[in-house]
């Protein structure tokens, strides 16, 4: 038997009569050497009671000192309850293990406890306590009724991620509920714990610090503004409450994106949203992806966080579309790509080694293949299919070559490529100084030139969309800055001779170049 002792939120006044009991039995079955009876630290008020009990005792306090991190505490600690419930002598009637507080509160190690106690068949007890968050929420006059998250402010430094099992963690707070922090014991977490607040919270939001919950004539409620967390003294026993935002200070979560998507398209909504249909919108989704690019390119940040909000309205309004009629909602979108990438990345989420991107890459295509093999015996009998029809020609372009290259498909050098465009140059001039030009003949010549183009960008591990985006880019500033030069002169650049033009614009090159990426 492991019994699991809640020592109460404070002093001897929180510890429950049921835990008083358990405490001293398991102290007799110490001293008699048929039981042992832990306590997870000596850092606790009631632990100076226990000692005027005469109770017999032992204390985990030396782990924290030898171990790297909190992970590594709990572990050891259960893993050493376990042994002496497994390992001691055929006489061991009782292994009992002691924490602040309540057992299921904020005890990781507690709950490792019962999941390996579990797999061996051991039977535990749970006896329990006040804990501290009854003590913390007494004392700041809050109610459980309105809703409180708890949370190990440790936990709180964390970004929303993908654990190696695929559950995911997140480090984010609900601002619409209060919230109850642990684990604040020094400087460096009160820090780490403001930092991840000022994400959510206003800088001066007003929070209440409180140490030693639960201890008569020692607890203390401290109102101060956020950002002043980590200036205030803290121990073992502060804890740190903050009120829920009202609508007014929160920000714009994606809830409230989906929540609004979901207004317009009711009666009550805009006639012109409860109008569109997946197809009407496909225009607006090729525009916002450009216009993403476009901000990429230009290198301006505020500019690329608004058109990425306008790129993620159409995902929002087209899930939006579907949930209308039952297909799906926009948290089975959700649900689909995260499982894509845990299941893609097993060199992230599993066993898989990797060394570089290219295998990365390769694993990601054959993974694909599989997937979808099992879906569709039929699916992609081409090496070539699964290019997306509507890209921009040079991008398909591009992705075909890449595709007919997996199979071998591919020249031996780039010398052969660049003779390639030699031999495509050449028959598409002869086709132009042809006695009688055939335009169809020469429309296939053309298109010839430009795939072996792009082959080039390809063997110099350059994007010939990138490229060609890049070069009118320069084209258009150059001409921009001719027509200004001209009208400079007090001309228009349409009434120049085209000599002038050109001195124009090699003047506009030199202008230009320092402003050309």
């Amino acid at each position: 038997m492991i019994t699991l002792i809640g020592l109460g939120a404070g002093d001897a006044e929180t510890l429950s009569r049921g835990a008083e009991f358990a405490l001293r039995e398991a102290s007799k079955q110490q001293e008699k050497g048929t039981g042992r009876l832990f306590l997870r630290t000596l850092m606790h008020p009631v632990v100076e009671t226990l000692v005027e009990w005469g109770l017999n005792f032992e204390s985990f306090d030396p782990i924290y000192q030898s171990s790297p991190d909190f992970q590594t505490v709990y572990e050891t600690i259960s893993q050493k309850v376990i042994e002496a419930a497994v390992g001691g002598n055929s006489e061991m009637a009782l292994v009992a293990f002691a924490m602040p507080g309540h057992p299921l509160f904020a005890e990781d190690s507690v709950h490792r406890i019962l999941s390996k106690a579990k797999e061996k068949g051991i039977p535990t007890k749970i006896v329990s306590s006040g804990s501290f968050v009854e003590a913390v929420l007494t004392a700041v006059g809050a109610s459980l009724a309105d809703g409180c998250d708890l949370r190990d402010a440790l936990s709180l430094a964390e970004s929303d991620r993908i654990g190696r099992d695929g559950e995911r963690i997140s480090g984010r707070i609900d601002v619409t509920r209060s919230l109850l922090l642990y684990q604040v014991f020094d400087t460096a977490s009160a820090s780490l714990a403001k930092l991840a607040l000022m994400r959510d919270y206003p800088d001066d939001w007003e929070i209440a610090l409180v140490r030693w919950a639960g201890v008569a004539g020692k607890e203390e409620v401290k109102r101060i503004p956020l950002f002043r967390l980590d200036r205030e003294p803290v121990d073992y026993l502060a804890s740190v409450f903050v009120p829920a935002l009202p609508p007014a200070h929160r920000k714009q979560t994606f809830n409230e994106l989906v929540g609004l998507m979901s207004k317009l398209r009711s009666p009550e909504g805009c006639p012109w949203d409860r109008e569109q249909t997946h197809k009407s919108l496909r225009k607006f989704f090729i525009e916002e992806t450009y216009e993403v690019i476009e901000a990429i390119d230009s290198e301006d940040m505020d500019l690329l966080c608004e058109e990425l909000g306008d790129a993620l309205l159409q995902v929002v309004f087209h899930a939006q579309l579907a949930s209308e009629v039952g297909v799906f909602n926009i948290d089975d979108v959700t649900q689909k790509i995260v499982d894509k990438l845990v299941r893609r990345h097993p060199h992230v989420f599993g066993n898989v080694a990797v060394e570089d991107s290219a295998e990365v890459l390769k694993n990601w295509e054959q993974i694909k293949r599989e997937e979808n093999t099992e879906k569709d015996a039929n699916w992609r009998k081409s090496a070539l299919d699964g290019v997306p029809k509507g890209l921009p020609a040079l991008m398909k372009a591009h992705e075909i070559s890449k595709k007919a290259v997996k199979v071998g498909f591919e020249w031996d050098n780039f010398e052969q490529v660049l003779g390639k465009v030699d031999e495509e140059l050449a028959e598409l001039k002869a086709e132009l100084y042809a006695p009688e030009p055939d335009k169809t003949k020469i429309f296939s010549e053309l298109g010839d030139l430009l795939f072996t183009v792009c082959q080039v960008a390809r063997w110099q591990k350059m994007d010939a969309e990138d490229a060609l985006r890049s070069m009118l880019d320069r084209f258009s500033l150059r001409f921009r800055t001719m027509e200004s030069l001209a009208s400079d002169s007090g001309k228009r650049l349409e009434e120049l001779p085209l000599t002038e033009q050109d001195e124009l614009w090699n003047q506009a090159k030199r202008l230009t170049k320092s402003l050309e990426r």
